[in-house]
């Protein structure tokens, strides 16, 4: 579906009046939730990024599935994500699920999310649902990506939170303010903050840290148990198995992590025999290729609500286990998508299940008063510097894909210039919004790319065997073909090169040909100056990265991307997860 051919359809639904109340969404005032189906209600959405006012948001266009998540579920997008999911039958859901000419469909539909707007529909899912029916949960990535989340360390996150009526959260990013503010900041949620797969080193016990449970070791609760109408659910939180390794393990020294398969199938079965629920939740932070190999593994498991990778999954995967059947699913990122799942629970038992994702148009939904009046409130103190106009854009900027994104390139192009380097390196971070052409760039915006709690750069001389040592590292943790070995994040962003990736290619020789931009072959042991951002071991010296990058907007005024920097691809020619490449495929 190209440019004019869509812009083509959003013409005649609009002479055909299809616009803008299309696929059941509603205007304002007007019922917005889908029927209930069964006796109980689930309502997930997971990474949000402290995004707390209505964004645009593009869909990936590279999402590759590679080895045994080839041609699947979420590794799949644009069109032909339209061709596997026949439920998606309208233009504003084909806006919603893809990224599709994403310039014209944003400027017609409007933006996502916002936490006003998502109130109004949480209240309105659980009043169909009836009282004492339903239950929210967060998948995490909730109190990091907004000025105002780092400013305030996370708290206004949890207020926010708190006013949405969250009952049951895990974390990611949570983990990336210091341990005591962790602590602090699960206190003031009134939900409950659980993971069955964080533990207290053996060292840190015996120092006698604070600890949900001394003799498991567990730091927070494993689960809950949560009674609906005489129906009983339990939720178990796993969060982000390799934090320590994506992030900086000086935050949180004492908490150890991990997937922990065996102590969850332990965990899953006691609770069956001990709590005797009507059904079990995992509640994750994993991603969904690791969910799918989780569910293929631990029996006893009913559903898997996840989150991580931001895949907006319009469907359910429903996987089979040694003890039946798991179903599988991941709700998107940065407030646009509420899951709703419906269960018709019986006595211990899952009988029948109804599930939806739905798009949080902010132009369709009311926003809530209370949570409007806290978010203006919220925000007030930082007004002057979310506000300043640093640049304008003239065409599209955006993150989101495995090689890059045209924010990132601005990242890079602002580490090579402002910091005097020949290459420069910028984490592939999944979180962060889009700017459209004409709109201004302001700190707001270039905070949700950048701000987090290690943004110092780096100047540094590196080999040009280090540099590719690099691109094979993260490149391995991307598209390693047992998803437990996936760490999180797309492919690291390249300032000044380029190079050859073979994602199906043997572990550590997927990269190949690196040259600088005038074609120039990188010599192995010859050095380079680098300049980059976000170091996971020890603190780098540097400005914060967006102070380097404001700069290089300000002295530029007006930012467009000629042409997005890609690797040459080798091998996926065909892969469903890949449309409308700007680089070359052979």
């Amino acid at each position: 579906m190209d440019r004019r051919e869509f812009v083509g359809l959003l013409s005649k639904a609009s002479v055909a009046g299809m616009l803008p109340g299309v696929s059941g969404w509603a205007m304002a005032g007007e019922q917005l939730q889908p029927p209930m189906f069964g006796n109980t209600r689930i309502l997930h959405f997971t990474d949000c990024h402290a995004q707390l006012l209505p964004v645009y948001f593009r869909e990936p266009n590279v999402n590759l599935g590679i080895g045994p998540a080839y041609g699947k579920l979420p590794h799949i997008v644009g069109k032909n994500l339209l061709k596997k999911i026949p439920q998606i039958k309208t233009l504003r859901e084909a806006h919603a699920y893809t990224y599709l000419d994403f310039t014209a469909a944003a400027e017609k539909f409007g933006k996502v999310g916002g936490f006003a707007h998502l109130k109004t529909l949480i209240d309105q899912c659980r009043g169909e649902a009836g009282d004492g029916r339903s239950i929210l949960i967060d998948g995490g990535d909730t109190w990091q990506g907004s000025g105002t989340a780092l400013w305030t360390r996370g708290k206004d996150m949890v207020e926010a939170c708190n006013m949405l009526g969250v009952d049951v959260m895990t974390g990611h990013w949570e983990f990336t303010y210091q341990d005591n503010e962790i602590l602090e900041n699960a206190k003031l949620f009134n939900g409950e903050f659980v993971a069955q797969n964080i533990k207290a080193s053996e060292d840190a016990l015996f120092d006698g840290i604070e600890v949900y449970d001394e003799d498991s070791g567990h730091v927070f609760k494993p689960y809950v148990i949560k009674e609906m109408q005489g129906k009983r659910v339990v939720v178990i939180g796993q969060a982000f198995p390799y934090t320590p390794i994506a992030n900086p393990k000086r935050f949180i020294p004492d908490w150890t992590f991990g997937i922990q398969e065996d102590d969850l199938q332990e965990l899953v079965d006691d609770i069956r025999s001990s709590e005797k629920p009507d059904a079990v939740l995992l509640l994750s932070h994993n991603g969904m290729d690791v969910d799918l190999k989780l569910a293929s593994r631990v029996s006893g498991i009913d559903a898997i609500m996840g989150g991580h990778t931001h895949d907006g999954m319009p469907v359910p995967v429903v996987v089979e286990n040694p003890g039946g059947k798991t179903l599988v699913t991941n709700a998107g990122s940065n407030g646009k998508y509420l899951a709703v799942l419906d269960l018709d629970l019986g006595n211990g038992k899952v009988n029948g299940f109804k599930y939806s994702l739905l798009p949080v148009f902010s132009n369709i939904i009311p926003a809530d008063a209370a949570m409007t009046t806290y978010i203006a409130k919220v925000r007030q103190p930082y007004n002057a510097k979310l506000n300043e106009k640093l640049a304008t854009a003239e065409n599209l900027l955006y993150r989101r894909g495995n090689f890059n994104g045209t924010f990132d390139q601005v990242i890079c192009d602002s580490l090579t210039n402002v910091l005097d380097a020949q290459f420069s390196f910028s984490p592939g971070f999944r979180w962060g919004t889009s700017v459209l052409p004409g709109e201004e760039i302001t700190m707001d915006r270039l905070l949700d790319q950048t701000c987090m709690t290690y943004p110092e750069t780096y100047v540094r001389d590196m080999k040009g065997e280090q540099i590719k040592a690099i691109l094979e590292d993260v490149c391995d943790n991307l598209f390693n073909q047992d998803p437990y070995r996936q760490q999180g994040g797309d492919m690291v962003r390249v300032g000044g090169l380029t190079y050859t990736c073979e994602p199906n290619g043997a572990s550590l020789n997927r990269i190949s040909d690196i040259r600088d931009l005038n074609g120039k072959l990188i010599e192995a042991n010859k050095d380079y100056k680098v300049a980059g951002w976000a170091t996971v071991g020890s603190q780098s010296p540097g400005e914060p990265i967006w102070d380097v990058v404001a700069t290089y907007l300000r002295d530029k005024k007006t930012i467009k991307v000629e042409k997005l920097i890609e690797p040459k691809l080798k091998g996926v020619a065909g892969n469903s997860g890949l449309a409308d490449y700007q680089g070359e495929i052979v």
